[in-house]
């Protein structure tokens, strides 16, 4: 589905172009279709095609909206026009004003469409704003120009925090006034920046009994932050606290809570837990960030006879599809992609999930809530009433959940959920000790597809080099097996952090069940045997996928052999 800024380009195009191009009303859904499965804009693929270049576009939806196509490069803006906004608000809202005349502010924005956020600057602001129309990159770079980004140094932060002693027993005001002091407010704000400058999707304040520490989760591995002093992590804590909406007097139950932030223009999503612990309240931030997450099947880095085999089983008019793995092995991302994938307006599609992490449009979206009683198998029992297609159920929790599951397949509909396992096999072991009769499984269960999350080698500082013994021995290889190969490994460098690492890619397994599988299950037949006859029937195990991983030079050998088992 098209966004609300890419559909009024399209219809805006559709009108100008009636008369010169009248085949452009038969090629809105090819575009459609290349805006869906690439993440491209749409303006790029209008171009790319060769209907209009991007000059051409850009000067119909000025004339559209009655404003102008801007050039930067045609003169310098003055120094008095930059200084009606803020670096901030320019920052935050990705905007530059570019002229002031007979009282209105002419200013340069991403997507001139959306009235809302430009009604909302004009009252900021506390003047008529006029959107001129302008090349992404040229924005981009004018916003670095104009308003440069000036990275506080986080020790010269702490410094001003001073020693200030609170504890447990601290009065709620007095916390209430540390947490909105200048310093405390800019420390905070600076983390959560750059952890998302540096892609992370997670950051995570941790108080012990002698230090506190800050640490953020980038490509799956933590990074420790300069540490404030022990004496911060309360006011520092309620901080976080106090902006996702929290209770700060409640220290002694876990809460969960929201942020919602823009950075660069972008808006960024922080789920936030507390946890108390024996030394304060740990606070954990989850990361949704639309612009780093790729929701394509393509983009998961799966093989093609894979990549096939999955959309072959998505397709599938009833069944169930199951995608297992530890937390933080990328299985949300996997079901989402597979979602829009088959997103169609022709059937309907519900979700229950735990919480809700990305908006798909199309797709009607449940959050669960334990509280209140809307468990996985409440939601999943009331989807059934409102005459669905395909059903995705966030995690596969209990008997219940999986028993509603298995009879939403049998009825037509087809199932995706995820389960806690090592492996494709696994997966029916463990459905069997949740209580699911093997006959069930057997008419159900169409595929399992088993991943992990590893670390990509950073292509900037990216080393061949021949494999060593030990090399082989851990990845129980022999030298002739790997003949005419290299290995890769990253020597660290600015792009990566010197880390050696930059991006991740999934492995996988994918058991698809057929027939010669059912009769194992049926039978009972131990975990071992049901995941040899699935190797016999083409699946490649997770450590094989690895290593092809390292083969290609994606990966290191440290990786696979950290996140995938030796059978």
């Amino acid at each position: 589905m098209l966004d609300t800024s890419s559909l009024a380009i399209i219809d805006t195009l559709k009108n100008a172009l009636a008369v010169t191009h009248p085949d452009f009303e038969n090629q809105i859904q090819e575009i459609t279709d290349e805006h869906e499965r690439s993440g491209k804009p749409v303006i790029e693929i209008i171009e790319n095609f060769g209907i209009l270049s991007e000059d051409q576009t850009l000067e119909i939806i000025a004339e559209s909206l009655g404003t102008v196509v801007w050039d930067f490069k045609s003169a310098d803006i003055d120094q008095h026009i930059i200084d009606m906004v803020d670096d901030n608000t320019a920052r935050s809202y990705g905007v530059v004003p570019v002229a002031f005349e007979d009282d209105v502010l002419k200013i340069a924005v991403k997507d001139p469409f959306d009235f809302q956020t430009l009604d909302s600057l004009s009252f900021l602001l506390g003047c008529t704003l006029q959107a001129v129309v302008v090349k992404i990159d040229l924005l981009e770079r004018a916003l670095n120009r104009y308003y440069p980004e000036h990275e506080e140094d986080i020790n010269s932060i702490i410094q001003e925090m001073g020693q200030k002693h609170f504890d447990e027993d601290s009065d709620v005001r007095d916390l209430e006034d540390a947490a909105n002091d200048a310093p405390i407010i800019r420390f905070v704000d600076v983390v959560m920046q750059q952890a998302i400058r540096d892609r992370a999707s997670d950051i995570h304040f941790e108080p012990f009994e002698k230090n506190f520490r800050i640490r953020y989760r980038v490509d799956g591995a933590l990074y420790e932050m300069p540490p404030p002093p022990k004496s911060m992590a309360i006011p520092v804590i309620s901080r976080v606290k106090i902006i996702s909406g929290l209770n700060i007097s409640e220290r002694r139950r876990p809460q969960d809570g929201r942020i919602q932030l823009r950075v660069g223009g972008r808006p960024i999503d922080l789920r936030v837990s507390c946890l108390p612990t024996s030394y304060g309240e740990s606070v954990v931030l989850r990361v949704l960030d639309r612009t780093v997450v790729n929701l394509d099947l393509e983009a998961l880095g799966l093989s093609d006879s894979i990549l096939k085999q999955l959309r072959d089983l998505i397709h599938l008019p009833n069944g169930i599809l199951l995608v297992t793995g530890p937390t933080g092995s990328g299985k949300t991302t996997t079901l989402y992609s597979a979602l829009k994938e088959i997103n169609d307006p022709a059937d309907k599609l519900l979700t229950a999930e735990d919480p809700v992490e990305y908006d798909i449009e199309g797709i009607m979206q449940v959050p669960i809530n334990d509280a209140v009683g809307m468990t996985f198998g409440k939601a999943l029992r009331a989807f059934l009433r409102q005459d669905p297609d395909r059903i995705l159920v966030g995690e596969i929790r209990d008997f219940e959940t999986a028993q509603i599951a298995i009879e939403a397949s049998l009825t037509g509909h087809f199932v995706f959920s995820t389960l806690h396992t090592n492996d494709s096999a696994s997966t029916v072991t463990r459905l069997i000790d949740m209580g699911v009769e093997p006959f069930l499984i057997c008419s159900s269960l169409s595929g399992v597809l088993s991943q992990r999350l590893i670390r990509r080698v950073c292509s900037n500082c990216k080393v061949e080099y021949e494999p060593t013994d030990e090399d082989l021995e851990r990845l129980q290889l022999t030298r002739d097996e790997v003949a005419g190969h290299k290995f890769c490994y990253g020597k660290g460098c600015k792009k990566c952090n010197n880390t050696g690492y930059k991006g991740r890619k999934a492995i996988v397994e994918l058991m698809v069940i057929d027939n010669s599988i059912r009769e194992l299950i049926y039978a009972n037949a131990p975990m071992a045997k049901i995941r040899d006859r699935a190797i016999e029937n083409g699946m490649l195990a997770i450590r094989d996928d690895g290593i092809l991983a390292i083969i290609n030079g994606e990966t290191s050998v440290d990786e696979v052999v950290k996140y995938t088992m030796v059978r």
